[in-house]
């Protein structure tokens, strides 16, 4: 069992996270609004996530040797909360890059 969606959504969180700590160093998760941001984006995901996994009528499936089997909440693999965080933090962390005019 190799799990790759999961190895995939761990290996993401650590390079944006490391990205941050190493490279573009923005300072963007002492920020307050980072964190309201990600709780937004979280509670938008909870929803339309729950909805396409739902277990009892799924839109999109995953193959369970690629996941953790943890589903929380409604049937949501937390491989996907994973990646939502990377994904939104990356986005924010080049684009924060972007605003202040330095380079990558």
């Amino acid at each position: 069992m190799s799990r790759e969606y999961l190895i995939a959504a761990v290996v993401s969180v650590v390079l944006v996270v490391a990205a941050e700590f190493a490279v573009l160093r923005t300072g963007l998760f002492r920020r307050p609004a980072y964190w309201l941001t990600m709780a937004i984006v979280f509670a938008f995901q909870v929803p339309v996530d729950g909805w396409l996994t739902k277990l009892d009528a799924p839109i999109v499936r995953y193959a369970e040797w690629a996941i953790s089997g943890i589903r929380f909440p409604w049937d949501i693999p937390v491989e996907d909360f994973l990646f939502g965080f990377s994904m939104v933090t990356l986005t924010l962390l080049l684009w924060e890059r972007a605003r202040t005019g330095e380079a990558v």
